[in-house]
């Protein structure tokens, strides 16, 4: 297999075999990320894409999962996709599953049409940033897009079929924002009542604006009660039925586990049990991405 740079996946993903169809991230100017800085955004040539494929099937005699990397795959030429999809099923009859990143404005590219037919040929669901349901935070990360638009484009994916996973960060917002961060963003899930939602708790990386702000103070780090906090915030207005909640990442400062809404409860009870007793939380030196 043939990588360029820094490949990065999602964690559910580990398994997966992973093929870069694009090199970097389309946006790739959010504040508080440091992935894919060291290469340009470029659409991979198809042949290298389909090359990578035909060698993996020499080396794997099994591929159940496949992750289109890098980090915005999805604004390829529709019928290159397709072509890349028909050459998994072609090659992998046992892979099962086809995921891969995609942003609001890749996804707005692609007409109804074009999800319905790429769901067809086995893609079977896309990973997308909220990272926030507050306008305010969206602007002050720079993340590009409103809530409202990002809302509008994961309802887009499931309307066409395609499973949604959906994550947004905790403390994001900081002390000032901590409210409207947490209930927003709850209102965001809840409208696009996604598949999956996964949360991560904010860390600050070395290179980006972020940590500049961190530096000079402007921006304040939410402490862990107050992490608990809106985290608590957050799960008391999820009304997202069915969706899977993960925040069991390795920046979480708490592990909480459970399906909407019918275990909402027992992860409110968790929050409070952690709230009583910060023993419960994993130590700051033991967080990472």
């Amino acid at each position: 297999m043939r990588y360029y740079g820094d490949v990065y996946r999602p964690p559910s993903e580990a398994r997966s075999l992973i093929v870069q169809v694009t090199y970097g991230c389309s946006h790739n100017t959010c504040a508080f990320c440091s992935m894919y800085k060291e290469k340009r955004f470029a659409v991979r040539p198809l042949e290298d894409v389909l090359e990578d494929f035909r060698t993996a099937r020499k080396l794997y005699t099994r591929v159940d999962k496949v992750f289109l990397a890098d980090g915005d795959a999805l604004v390829r030429k529709a019928g290159e996709l397709e072509t890349i999809l028909d050459t998994v099923r072609e090659l992998y009859p046992e892979c099962r599953q086809v995921t891969s990143y995609a942003s609001p404005a890749s996804i707005r590219i692609r007409t109804d049409e074009e999800l319905r037919t790429l769901r067809a040929k086995g893609l079977t669901m896309v990973y997308m940033g909220l990272e926030s349901g507050c306008d305010e935070v969206l602007k002050l990360m720079r993340k590009g897009h409103s809530a409202a638009e990002i809302v509008a484009m994961g309802q887009k994916v499931r309307k066409n079929g395609i499973a949604l996973s959906v994550t947004a960060i905790t403390g994001l917002g900081g002390p000032e924002l901590l409210e409207r961060h947490a209930v927003e963003t709850a209102e965001a899930f809840n409208a696009m009542n996604p598949e999956y939602i996964g949360m991560l708790t904010l860390m600050v990386e070395p290179g980006t604006p972020l940590y500049d702000w961190v530096q000079d103070g402007s921006f304040r780090l939410l402490t862990p009660p107050q992490v608990l906090r809106e985290t608590r915030l957050l799960m008391e207005h999820l009304d997202s039925p069915g969706s899977v909640f993960r925040m069991n990442h390795a920046s979480n400062y708490l592990t909480l586990k459970g399906t909407l809404n019918a275990d909402r409860d027992a992860m409110l009870a968790r929050i409070d049990q952690a709230e009583q007793d910060l023993s419960l939380l994993r130590p700051e030196g033991w967080r990472g991405l």
